[in-house]
C-alpha cells in the first residue's frame, strides 16, 4: 500500500513539473507563411536635403542622396548571405555560435568605454531561444513560415559584416531618421499619432498573439501595409518615402561609433516597447556584441553616378 501511494505520488509531481514546464521549442511553431506584398529586395532613394531631427526640430543638412532598405533584412536575406560568407570563409561556427573576425577600434580607457581588440566577435547565436535561423549539416536555413520576417539575435558585429559583405553599410543616425522622418515634423514615420493595428509594438501585443502565436513576436515586414489578414485590417504604416517598419517590429542597428564608448546606436522601437519608443527620435543603445529577440538592422548603400560623358563616348 505505502508502495502504491509513493508511485502515485511520484506520478502527480511528474505531470505538474511537465505541465508547469515550456514544452514547446520555438522550433516546433508552425507558423503560416503570409505574403505582405511588400518586396525586401526593394530600395527606396531618399534625396539630399535638409530635415528636422530630434525632438526639438533642428534643422539638419545632409548634402547627398542615399538609398536605403525598404524593410528590415530578413531571415531569408541574412541566411543566403551566412550560406556565402561560410563558404568563403568570412565567418566561423563555434559552440552554437557564429562569429566573424573584426578589425578592432582604438581604446583611450575612458569610464564606461567598450573595449574592442581585434579579433573574432559574435554574430549571433545559434543556440538561443526564439531564433529563427537553423544550422545543420554545414548548411544555414529558416524556420518555415519565418523567411520574411526580420532577422533577429544580431550583434551589431553581425549587421557590419552583412553590409559589408554585400557592399553596403549601416546607416549613421542622422541618416536613419532623415529616412524615418521624411522632410515635415511628424513624431511617427506615418504621421503624429499610433495605432494597434498600425505597427508592431507593445500595445499591439494581443493581437499579433492571436493571429501568429505567443511566442512568434515578430510580424513579417511590411505587413502593415492597409490589407486585411485573417479578417484582422492593417493601416498603412509606410512613411514618406515608402519605407515599412521603421517603427515598431524590431530595433535597428546605426554605425556611428561615438568617442570614448564604443557603445552602438539603434533606432525604431520594437515589439517589445510602448509608443513613446517608437518616435522618430526615440534611441537605444548595447554593446556592438548584444543581441536580442527585438533587434535587427537594414542597410543603406551610396549612390553611384553614372559618368554621362564616359558612356556618351564610349557610345560613338
Amino acid at each position: 500500500m505505502k508502495n502504491s501511494n509513493f508511485i502515485f505520488l511520484i506520478i502527480i509531481i511528474f505531470i505538474m513539473v511537465s505541465c508547469g514546464q515550456n514544452t514547446t521549442s520555438t522550433k516546433d511553431l508552425q507558423v503560416k507563411f503570409i505574403n505582405t506584398g511588400v518586396n525586401p529586395d526593394a530600395w527606396v532613394l531618399i534625396p539630399a536635403g535638409e530635415f528636422y531631427k530630434g525632438l526639438h526640430n533642428h534643422e539638419t543638412m545632409i548634402e547627398y542622396e542615399y538609398e536605403i532598405m525598404q524593410t528590415d533584412v530578413t531571415n531569408a536575406q541574412y541566411v543566403k548571405y551566412l550560406n556565402s560568407a561560410l563558404e568563403l570563409g568570412k565567418i566561423k561556427i563555434v559552440n552554437n555560435k557564429v562569429m566573424g573576425y573584426y578589425h578592432g577600434e582604438k581604446f583611450d580607457n575612458f569610464k564606461h568605454e567598450f573595449k574592442i581588440a581585434a579579433g573574432d566577435w559574435l554574430h549571433l547565436p545559434l543556440d538561443e531561444p526564439g531564433m529563427r535561423i537553423i544550422f545543420k549539416v554545414n548548411t544555414f536555413s529558416v524556420l518555415p513560415g519565418f523567411e520574411n520576417h526580420p532577422v533577429t539575435n544580431i550583434t551589431w558585429f553581425g549587421a557590419k559584416a552583412y553590409c559589408d559583405f554585400n557592399g553596403y553599410r549601416l546607416p549613421t543616425e542622422e541618416e536613419w531618421e532623415k529616412a524615418a522622418r521624411g522632410n515635415d515634423k511628424r513624431s511617427f514615420p506615418w504621421g503624429d499619432e499610433i495605432y494597434p493595428n498600425i505597427t508592431n509594438y507593445y500595445s499591439s501585443s494581443n493581437v499579433i498573439a492571436k493571429l501568429f502565436a505567443k511566442k512568434v513576436y515578430t510580424t513579417p515586414v511590411g505587413y502593415y501595409n492597409g490589407k486585411s489578414y485573417a479578417g484582422f485590417e492593417t493601416k498603412n504604416g509606410a512613411n514618406h518615402y515608402g519605407l515599412y517598419d521603421m517603427a515598431g517590429n524590431v530595433w535597428q542597428w546605426t554605425a556611428d561609433n561615438y568617442e570614448n564608448t564604443h557603445l552602438r546606436y539603434m533606432r525604431g522601437g520594437s515589439f517589445d516597447n510602448y509608443e513613446y519608443n517608437l518616435r522618430v527620435w526615440a534611441r537605444n543603445s548595447a554593446g556592438p556584441d548584444f543581441h536580442a529577440l527585438n533587434i535587427g538592422f537594414r542597410c543603406i548603400r551610396d549612390v553611384v553616378k553614372e559618368n554621362h560623358e564616359i558612356n556618351e563616348k564610349n557610345a560613338e
